[in-house]
């Protein structure tokens, strides 16, 4: 009978000792080693890295335009119109309604550059204009030209040593527009030419 008792003694212990440790293991879902806590600094290093990537890719609101920029006098799309863009020049621009806020006759290029700031190559950036480029004064500029940029639409822009792509005799448009995927409003964007709006 004393043998039966300690049987049962010695199997409850067991049982209690396997509990706490079984236990144990989930009381502490912060440790170290834990996958999960690893995955999410991961998951934040990557968002920071994305975040930092979106910003450096922000375009500039300024409204000032060159000095010796000259106003379109008839445009298609007068200041205070509506127009739909047909450009993908962003994230969110195709298909947004654009409000023109200023319209120019001049010519646009298409231009190659390494940022200034250490970015990587931008390849054919749609638009700068000869206003923005020296030296614009040697115009014809042509595919293979090679100019510096004037302007800072974009970061690291401004400085940069850039080969023109294309060039294109038109009028450019100075927009403001809302993301079709509900981005944030855009101000004055610079710049989309007249080929790349339409009125549906």
């Amino acid at each position: 009978m004393k043998f039966k008792n300690l049987n049962i003694l010695i199997i409850s212990l067991a049982s209690v000792i396997a509990l706490s440790a079984c236990s144990g293991g989930t009381d502490n879902p912060d440790s170290n080693g834990n996958p999960d806590t690893e995955l999410d600094s991961n998951t934040n290093e990557n968002n920071e890295t994305e975040s930092d990537s979106q910003m450096d890719m922000e375009h500039s609101d300024s409204g000032e335009v060159p000095a010796e920029l000259r106003e379109a006098e008839n445009p298609t799309y007068p200041v205070g119109s509506k127009a739909i863009i047909q450009a993908d020049h962003m994230e969110g621009m195709k298909g947004a309604e654009a409000t023109i806020v200023g319209a120019y006759d001049t010519t646009a290029f298409a231009v190659s550059y390494t940022p200034t700031n250490g970015g990587e190559k931008v390849e054919n950036h749609k638009w700068v204009i000869k206003e923005e480029v020296t030296p614009s004064e040697n115009e014809p500029l042509e595919s293979e030209s090679e100019v510096t940029i004037q302007a800072d639409h974009m970061k690291g822009m401004d400085g940069a040593t850039a080969v023109i792509d294309s060039a294109e005799k038109t009028t450019v448009y100075m927009i403001d527009y809302t993301p079709s995927n509900g981005g944030e409003k855009v101000k004055n964007h610079k710049w989309v030419t007249e080929s790349e709006l339409s009125n549906d």
